[in-house]
């Protein structure tokens, strides 16, 4: 596999075709740069786990991947679909928003909460989004919907209530929730940092399993043996900027820059 510098963003040429592809985009709160510069191109069927210290700006190139933030500036395009800013100043159009709208379509998004609708039962949760967001008629919903709980295990549990549920089953539950739209990549906020270690293995499990499937997916985590073992590439993030790229096993098992080397000195693996 092709080396890559510490600070490079292209990631090597596993699968398929460019899938997201950010140039120079930053993000600020408040004054504070939180994105520094982050140009990154992530392909294909690519699981990708992004890893470093607490506000180092993961969470946050997260958010701005599904729209959730708005960039300040740079560009971004997922699926296809290209947003560009030159200042956080910059108007932002109609056609900005239907942009916005439109890659919110091709991404599911998972996060650290499960975000599961108490008085609805785990079908009604996971068929919720088809029938509002995709105007689908409710049989047709619970027809897509009961494959999904069965590729994540929960099938039986279809009927059941998220309070009768564990952490992990709430967490697949959420899983098979975003699927259910269909997405071209999932992305996932430390899903597991709120499971103890049996049920996240559950969750991780089915992260594999749709590896195996081709699904592209995107990984903010802590749990650096799943980013070691099952990442096609692993993203050291420190300060807002790219750190490091690699392949999980290269990166752990020879980091190039010093940060890297000091990160992953003290992280439990």
């Amino acid at each position: 596999m092709e080396k890559l510098e510490p600070d490079a963003g292209i990631l090597p040429a596993l699968f398929g075709e460019p899938l997201i592809v950010l140039d120079e985009v930053r993000k600020s709160y408040r004054g504070t740069p939180v994105l520094q510069g982050i140009t990154i191109t992530i392909r294909s069927g690519d699981l990708v786990s992004i890893i470093g210290r607490s506000g180092s700006g993961k969470s946050t190139l997260l958010r701005c991947i599904n729209c959730l933030e708005m960039i300040d500036s740079g560009s971004m395009t997922v699926s296809g679909i290209t947003l560009s800013r030159t200042a956080a100043s910059a108007p932002v159009g109609n056609d900005y928003r239907r942009r916005e709208h439109d890659i919110r379509q091709e991404v599911g998004m998972v996060f650290q909460d499960f975000n599961l609708f108490p008085h609805k039962t785990v079908l009604e949760n996971v068929t919720l989004a088809l029938t509002v967001v995709k105007r689908m008629p409710p049989e047709q919903a619970r027809e897509k919907a009961l494959p999904l709980l069965d590729k994540v295990g929960l099938k039986a549990f279809a009927d059941r209530y998220p309070s009768t549920l564990s952490g992990g089953q709430k967490q697949r539950t959420a899983i098979a929730r975003a699927l259910a739209l269909s997405p071209k990549v999932m992305l996932y906020d430390e899903p597991t940092s709120a499971l103890d270690p049996q049920l996240r293995g559950e969750v991780l499990s089915v992260m594999r399993d749709l590896d195996r499937e081709g699904m592209t997916q995107l990984l903010v985590t802590h749990e650096m043996n799943f980013a070691k073992q099952a990442s096609d590439h692993v993203v050291f993030m420190e300060h807002g900027t790219i750190v490091e790229t690699a392949a999980g096993d290269e990166l752990f098992a020879a980091p190039k820059d010093e940060r890297t080397q000091l990160f992953l000195r003290h992280a439990s693996i």
